[in-house]
């Protein structure tokens, strides 16, 4: 069989297409090329997609990894030689189900190709089940490990003995252990559930024998019980009448602790509220606090008095300090003005002595004018000895008048001296100047006393109103009172009997919980005259314990009766005992033929084995010796197909798991190869499927198994998907 093209529209390909030829097909692209995905495309045109796989941990089933990432429903064509005739196989989705609708159909004509449907086309086309073509022709990504199926193993069968492929050591195998496992598998086998049967008898024997025993110990168990329990009894009756008494004292003595401090509280209500209620405690604190408020005004008052007489005879000192002989009843401003004055004219002897000599050259000045005027006036005769006679006369005279002017300038000034008793005229400025300030002292005083004054009068306003105050507060509920003393006492009794009155209500609500805690005492119950062994605790748990006994013994007599009577007649119970010692008998005799046969079979397929294995390892390693360049030319392949390689001249063969990756995949590679020639049907070669199967092997050994590969596709098409680019080299040189 040959496959020609593909096309698909399957997980990542959308509409793709794939065209193939004979013998080695080498096909590349990268990685995410879909590679993969066409190796799974081929096989699920051939065998379709299992839809009852689920999805799992770690695992994508195939109907939803391949979904078409378009959202294009699934569908795909494949066109192939068979038989000489050429075939188109297509499917497509039906319903649900990706890949439920099939068609396979002659290409030149369309008719349907008889025999082929969609279960089955697979295995007519390529002569093999699906698990069989998994494990030797198709080798998926990172997958050329072998491992062991039933249809494989069939096939191996048929082929080392007479040709029938009906059944597999496995089938065969394990047919036989699951009929010795229904003898005898944990709790589900038939071995297990006699036993079981068999044990559960021998239990209802023994507890029915059990049963009676228990029955007879009870009932004397409970005779002596009982009669503690009637004794417990009387002794918690003489208890309870004890505790009965006591109870009936301490909620007497409740009751009148209660009477008392009711009274209490009622006598310091009453008491309190004789003239009326008082007002709350935080104004009586308030009250307390205006008073000691009164003590410091009392005292400020005090201090204001002795400060007014200390300023009173401060300005009449300063008042007597600041009169002045000189300037008697005057301002300070107008005896400054009057010394000023004075000041002025003591000063105008000094100034009159500088006239003296000035002034009478002034007068000579004015005379000689006088006398040009006169000499322009007269006529010229007269103008000489008129002149003269006028500058002598008029010089003479203002001489004459300037000499006593200031003989009575001095005399005036030296009595305004003498008044003042100064020296000089400044001496009066400072005379004034000292009057001034002594003036200002005096006015400072003066202003100092009001200030003191309306202080005190101030601070005896505030003590007046604040004891109004506080008499109009207290005549609510003390009106006798009169003074602050008064006052301060109303309110300390006032505050102490409020106190009293508090813890007295605290003592009332404790006496009131107390009273209502304890409650009333019945009657009736009367001591009965019996000594106690225990305290009234110990009696109390030795008679919960009697009774607790006492109903579990008679619970305990209760079931041992019913299950005497519900377990059954012994005689029976024995006659069913027999028979299952017999049936047991039969079923280990049965499960030991099994066992027998099951070794029979192992011995049958190791022989099998032994006929089979030679040729296959033979092969296999012919075939790994051209792949890995006659390194290694030996092959074993295990019952549980785990291949082992051994080197030429080798000791002993290696496990996979101990070579290099690259050696690993081409073990199993011609493992597969080996497989695929002595397993798959000859007259119409299947393809084989690899895909990167070369991607771990080294450019000699890729050599290597490329050319055993071309070889092989004499036979058989080859499908080499690969995402390196030398395989493809390698080709074009050897083709050139």
């Amino acid at each position: 069989m040959k496959i020609k093209r593909m096309r698909a529209v399957f997980g990542g390909l959308d509409r793709q297409e794939l065209t193939l030829k004979e013998g080695l097909n080498i096909i590349t692209a990268p990685n995410e090329g879909g590679k993969s995905t066409w190796s799974a495309f081929l096989r699920a045109m051939f065998y379709g997609i299992n839809t009852k796989e689920r999805d799992r941990q770690n695992y994508i089933a195939e109907k939803n990894r391949y979904q078409p990432w378009s959202g294009s429903p699934m569908e795909g064509v494949l066109d192939l030689e068979w038989k000489g005739r050429a075939i188109t196989l297509r499917r497509g989705p039906r319903g649900n189900s990706p890949f439920g609708a099939f068609e396979a159909v002659y290409t030149d004509t369309g008719e349907p190709v008889a025999g082929l449907t969609a279960d089955a086309a697979g295995e007519s086309l390529l002569g093999v089940p699906r698990e069989v073509f998994e494990r030797s022709a198709f080798v998926s990504q990172g997958g050329a490990a072998i491992d062991g199926a039933p249809a494989l193993e069939a096939r191996i069968a048929a082929l080392a003995s007479s040709g029938e492929e009906d059944v597999s050591y496995s089938q065969v195998e394990r047919v036989l252990r699951d009929w010795r496992n229904r003898r005898q598998h944990n709790k589900t086998g038939l071995i297990p559930r006699l036993e079981g049967e068999l044990a559960e008898v021998e239990g209802i024997l023994a507890r029915q024998a059990k049963a009676f025993r228990l029955s007879q110990e009870v009932r004397r168990e409970l005779d002596r019980l009982q009669a503690e329990h009637k004794l417990l009894l009387a002794e918690r009756q003489a208890h309870l009448a004890r505790a009965m008494a006591a109870r009936r004292r301490r909620w007497e003595e409740g009751q009148a602790a209660l009477a008392q401090a009711r009274e209490q509280v009622d006598a310091l209500a009453a008491e309190r509220d004789r003239y009326g209620a008082p007002p709350d405690a935080d104004t009586l604190r308030k009250a307390q606090e205006e008073l000691n408020y009164l003590n410091t005004l009392h005292a400020n008052q005090k201090l204001a008095e002795s400060q007014l007489e200390e300023a009173r005879a401060a300005e009449a000192a300063a008042n007597a300090a600041a009169v002045d002989a000189l300037f008697p009843g005057l301002t300070p401003d107008e005896a400054w003005r009057q010394a000023s004055a004075d000041a002025e004219r003591a000063g105008q002897t000094v100034r009159t002595g500088g006239l003296t000599g000035g002034g009478i050259a002034a007068l000579v000045l004015a005379a000689a004018s006088l006398a040009l005027a006169l000499a322009g006036a007269l006529p010229a005769p007269w103008m000489g000895g008129a002149a003269c006679g006028v500058l002598a006369g008029v010089s003479v005279g203002l001489l004459v008048a300037a000499a006593l002017w200031k003989k009575r300038a001095a005399s005036a000034g030296a009595q305004v001296l003498e008044r003042y008793e100064v020296q000089t005229p400044q001496d009066i400025l400072a005379r004034a100047n000292d009057y001034r300030e002594r003036c200002v002292v005096a006015a400072e005083a003066a202003r100092r006393r009001e200030a003191v004054e309306r202080s005190l009068k101030e601070l005896t306003a505030q003590d007046q109103e604040t004891r109004a105050s506080l008499l109009a507060l207290v005549h609510t509920f003390a009106p006798t009172v009169k003074d602050t003393f008064g006052v301060s006492a109303a309110i300390s009794r006032a505050l102490n009997l409020d106190q009293r009155l508090a813890t007295a209500r605290v003592k009332l609500e404790g006496a009131q919980a107390l009273a209502d805690g304890l409650p009333r005492p019945e009657e009736g119950l009367e001591d009965n005259g019996v000594p106690p062994r225990f305290d009234p605790a110990e009696t109390a748990a030795r008679l919960e314990a009697a009774e607790g006994e006492l109903s579990r013994l008679r619970s305990g007599l209760a079931m041992a009766q019913g299950e005497r009577n519900t377990l059954g007649d012994r005689e029976e119970l024995t006659a069913r005992r027999e028979a299952i010692l017999e049936e047991l008998d039969r079923r280990r005799r049965e499960y030991a033929a099994l066992t027998a046969a099951l070794e029979t079979l192992e011995q049958a397929h190791s022989g099998l084995q032994a006929r089979f294995s030679p040729a296959l390892n033979r092969r296999a390693g012919e075939l790994l010796a051209r792949l890995t360049g006659g390194k290694y030319d030996k092959v074993a392949l295990t019952r549980e197909f785990e291949a082992l390689a051994e080197e030429r001249d080798g000791l002993l063969p290696r496990r996979a798991l101990v070579l290099s990756r690259g050696t690993a995949d081409q073990l199993y590679l011609a493992v597969r190869l080996a497989v695929c020639e002595l397993v798959l049907p000859q007259e119409e070669p299947c393809p084989i499927v690899l895909d990167d199967a070369l991607a771990n092997f080294d450019d000699e050994r890729m050599a290597l198994a490329l050319e055993t590969l071309a070889e092989l596709g004499k036979q058989r098409q080859i499908l080499l998907f690969t995402c390196h680019s030398r395989e493809a080299a390698w080709q074009r040189g050897v083709e050139r």
